[in-house]
């Protein structure tokens, strides 16, 4: 593939890859070095030839590798970021460089469009926690009950639901919804900060939950935000609301990826603790390396899975288990819960 380049256009894509992620972590003790983006290079300029020779975009959560979200990625972000750039791009392919569910609502809001994963059928604690089947049944034993349902979730359950919500505007659209109870699927986590939310707003509701939770976001526990804060005096602690509520009480701000980075860029703060996943530690780093960012633990196995490897693949010569189908029936049902999510976050 390198053969494709000349030596000017193999140096000038490996500098040009250092300055983007020359201070970002590899692992806990090792940072990008120019050896290891030369040997990136010849991946990326040639998954950028191709985006452009089969007019392909692609988009990147946060949580993937960083080669991905700088090398090559159009448009990064957090799940309802890249849901409107699904929306609005202007391409014949989209390679979703995240996991299923959110390849599924980018097929749902493009259904002319060819939508790839990488990885494939790469999966998430949180989305598989709930097929379409329990949350029908769940919904029976509350008639009448709306139902909100977290992004992170299948296109089945978004089927059966009335609206989808985000982390990040959630709590404003519980707040819209008429009526003193709501059914909210699938984090039984985040169930549990929007009913605490909604009290401290003054507009009380019963929030009913079932589901699981998020692999990473589940595990953090008080005593990690203890021993931060002891480790290092006046560090700022951030959090996703997929953490329990005991620990978001105990950080200085509670919000989504796009949140947590706005909340970082503000703050004139030097030293932040992030109790989320590895990738977004990677992206604040890459984006403010006067700062430091203190990590305790928590990588997403699935978001790892996308690599500049499999997205070449995907791109050249795609599998049928990384193209991106889903019912039309399902598509339709989730399509009216996806849309009614922007009518009520405008």
């Amino acid at each position: 593939m390198s053969g494709r380049f000349t030596q000017q256009q193999l140096s000038q894509e490996a500098h040009r890859l250092y300055g983007l992620l020359g201070s970002v972590s590899k692992n806990k003790d090792k940072k990008w070095t120019l050896q290891d983006c030369q040997s990136t290079a010849p991946l990326t300029l040639e998954i950028n030839r191709l985006k452009k020779e089969k007019n392909a975009v692609v988009l990147a959560h946060s949580y993937t590798v960083p080669e991905l979200v700088y090398g090559v990625a159009d448009f990064k972000g957090d799940s309802y970021e890249l849901s409107l750039k699904a929306k609005q791009v202007n391409a014949d392919i989209i390679i979703f460089a995240g996991v299923w569910f959110m390849a599924e609502t980018a097929k749902i809001i493009n259904p002319n469009k060819q939508v790839f994963i990488p990885a494939g059928h790469a999966g998430c604690s949180l989305a598989d926690s709930m097929t379409g089947e329990d949350l029908a049944r769940f919904k029976s034993l509350h008639p009448g009950v709306p139902v909100l349902c977290y992004i992170n979730s299948t296109a089945e359950v978004k089927a059966q639901s009335d609206s989808c919500v985000t982390s990040g505007n959630v709590y404003d659209i519980a707040q819209k919804i008429p009526g003193e109870e709501l059914i909210f699927v699938p984090d039984t986590l985040m169930a549990q900060n929007l009913e605490a939310e909604l009290k401290r707003r003054g507009t009380p509701k019963k929030i009913i939950s079932a589901g699981g939770s998020c692999c990473v976001h589940d595990k953090y526990r008080p005593q990690d935000v203890q021993r931060l804060r002891a480790q290092y005096p006046g560090i700022k602690l951030v959090a996703h609301p997929e953490c329990s509520i005991e620990v978001c009480r105990l950080c200085d701000y509670v919000g989504s990826t796009k949140g947590m980075a706005a909340f970082v860029e503000k703050s004139s703060a030097r030293v932040f603790g992030m109790l989320t996943e590895f990738g977004l530690v990677n992206r604040m780093e890459a984006e403010h390396p006067d700062k430091t960012f203190v990590w305790p633990f928590g990588t997403c196995s699935y978001m790892k899975q996308n690599t500049l490897e499999n997205t070449l693949q995907a791109l050249s010569s795609p599998t049928p288990q990384q193209e991106v189908q889903v019912n039309a029936a399902t598509a339709q049902a989730a399509y009216k819960a996806i849309e009614k999510m922007f009518e009520l976050t405008k």
